[in-house]
């Protein structure tokens, strides 16, 4: 039997007070809790019901009425000498009244996901405050860099082509700076929370995270200082390198998704193999910690900005190759691309693909596959130089195989 439709908005109002409820119980919350909530949300609920036939009033008159019986439940809470003035409480009711409204109003999964939301910040107080008093002034730092990025600069940006070959676009340079950035900064908050105490395994998926390439140096350093530890640093330097090839995969699958379809295939192959090699090796390091360097802030306004005029460059360097050299010119920029930077490339040649721009998905992936290539073969001679033969020599034969197997995806897939 069908569950008529009103009774279905009602049941989701019911559960999502509840959950809340359950919650604010627990606290000891004085004002509302296991009963209370419920009925706030039904009460917003049956107010947006009522409004579809009376009007728009209803929901503010009862929302007035539901912040007038909470004054006066603090009133009495306070004539009692409760001297606790937080108020986490009291915006959860008012919130939780709209959300009762908005299952009516608007979209049911979202006020479910609110909801929920709602109900995951209470709970999760003592972690969020412990996390908040362990940032410093680098981290506050980060996250208004990264707010400056996303919420100021994104939004004014204009959204038209120009330049030769017609290629750029500010605001899509921008959302490409966006990405790759919140990627950066994800890995980031992952080491605030594991990265001082993580073993290798867990270090080495955190640093490729914000930065493959800053990972092996670091752990090519302690090499060196250290005269051992080479396996564990080689260790962490490949987990690094195939976080790196994971990038790739997000960054296309956000850009380009129909293209993912066609590259998903060679890039996974790269990561299959990759994988199977770090069990081995892991076997070898389990039981050796994996502490990295306390990275740099990763979404500092300076990088974003040469990420960006990098990634202006490679794209009109493709436009321009393509035009002049052909396919041929497309691989020699993927070459020398991929020796610094792996976004940049990426991200511009699954745009192109995206735009039908004049690169082929069959072109463009072994563009991607190439750059990976060259910056592997970049981070071995990275870690030779810095933390000499004994690091090397861990480190040249897995990334040879994937140098090879790569290229053998590329002339033969």
């Amino acid at each position: 039997m069908d569950i008529p439709p009103v009774f279905q908005t009602l049941g989701i109002s019911l559960g999502l007070g509840l959950l809340v409820g359950m919650q604010r119980e627990r606290k000891g919350a004085d004002v509302a809790g296991v009963r209370t909530f419920p009925l706030i949300t039904l009460t917003g609920t049956l107010s947006a019901l009522l409004a579809e036939s009376y009007g728009g009033w209803i929901v503010a008159a009862a929302l007035l009425g539901v912040i007038a019986a909470t004054v006066v439940g603090n009133i009495g809470k306070f004539s009692r000498g409760d001297d606790d003035f937080g108020i986490t409480t009291e915006i959860a009711i008012v919130a939780m009244f709209l959300i009762g409204a908005y299952v009516v109003l608007g979209d049911r999964g979202v006020a479910v996901a609110l909801g929920a939301g709602v109900a995951v910040l209470l709970y999760a107080k003592a972690a969020m405050h412990e996390f908040v008093e362990r940032l410093g002034e680098k981290d506050v730092r980060a996250v208004m860099q990264f707010a400056l990025i996303t919420l100021v600069i994104l939004p004014v940006l204009p959204d038209s082509s120009f330049g030769p070959y017609d290629v750029l676009n500010l605001r899509n340079i921008w959302l490409m700076v966006v990405l790759v950035s919140g990627i950066s900064f994800v890995g980031y908050v992952l080491y605030k929370l594991f990265g001082a105490r993580a073993g290798v395994v867990v270090a080495g998926l955190i640093g490729g995270a914000i930065s493959s390439t800053a990972t092996t140096a670091s752990y090519a350093q302690k090499v060196d200082r250290d005269h051992a530890g080479a396996a564990v640093a080689a260790m962490a330097i490949l987990l690094a390198s195939l976080v790196s090839i994971v990038r790739v995969v997000i960054e296309i699958a956000v850009v380009a998704p129909s293209f993912l379809r066609i590259a998903a295939l060679p890039l996974g192959i790269l990561l299959c193999f990759g994988a199977l090699w770090s069990i081995g090796a892991w076997f070898m390091t389990r039981s050796a910690s994996g502490e990295i360097r306390e990275p740099d802030n990763p979404v500092e306004l300076k990088p974003a900005l040469i990420f960006a005029a990098l990634y202006a460059l490679v794209l009109l360097a493709i436009a321009a190759a393509k035009d002049w050299f052909g396919e041929s010119g497309l691989y020699v920029i993927a070459v020398i691309s991929g020796l610094t930077d792996v976004d940049a490339i990426t991200l511009s040649t699954s745009r192109m693909i995206e735009a039908e721009n004049g690169v082929t998905p069959g072109v463009g992936w072994r563009v991607i596959v190439i750059a990976v290539l060259a910056n592997l073969a970049f981070k071995a001679g990275l870690a030779g130089v810095i933390g000499g033969w004994r690091l090397f020599r861990y480190v040249m034969a897995p990334f040879l195989a994937l140098i090879l197997i790569g290229l053998g995806l590329v002339f033969f897939l």
